[in-house]
């Protein structure tokens, strides 16, 4: 027998789900696992806090800034900063390799190459759209620091990709 807030919440995970796992992909730079593991720890959190997730005035915000605590938390974890990444094997081609057709893989493998915060604040500021005012809420830091983790992430970017994003292009 469930109660109301069961109902709620299964509601929640059944109509919000999958954007939360292509969030979550995003932020992982298409670690399918690690993204499928963050939703799962970012919904047992809210439902933990599913009273206060129901007063919020911005849910969506609440929402996107427990998914990045989530994989703060994850990065934080002992066995994961001894894990070596299989992704980043050296002898595969580096993104600005990726000829036209792979810039998705190229761009994926780029934002790898970011740390998790300056690829959350490109998620949430380009892929989502969000404003500088909302991707801090959602970082939990200042729109200052907002800015500046885009514009080093852009930088960072442009020279993992270089000049093969304007052939991709073209």
């Amino acid at each position: 027998m469930r109660s109301e807030r069961d109902e709620q919440f299964h509601r929640f995970v059944v109509s919000r789900r999958s954007g939360l796992v292509r969030t979550a992909t995003l932020l992982t730079a298409g670690d399918a696992h690690l993204a499928e593991d963050l939703v799962q720890s970012t919904l047992t959190k809210l439902y933990v806090a599913w009273p206060a997730f129901q007063r919020a005035d911005n849910p969506d915000g609440y929402l996107r800034r427990v998914l990045v605590n989530a994989l703060t938390d994850e990065r934080r974890r002992w066995w994961r900063r001894r894990e070596e990444s299989m992704a980043d094997v050296p002898d595969l081609p580096a993104a600005e390799q990726a000829a036209h057709g792979e810039l998705a893989d190229g761009l994926r493998a780029a934002l790898r190459q970011l740390p998790p915060r300056m690829r959350a604040a490109l998620v949430f500021r380009y892929f989502y759209d969000l404003d500088v005012a909302d991707t801090a809420d959602a970082l939990g830091c200042s729109e200052g620091t907002v800015k500046s983790q885009t514009a080093r992430a852009l930088d960072r970017l442009r020279v993992v990709i270089g000049p093969s994003l304007s052939t991709a292009h073209s």
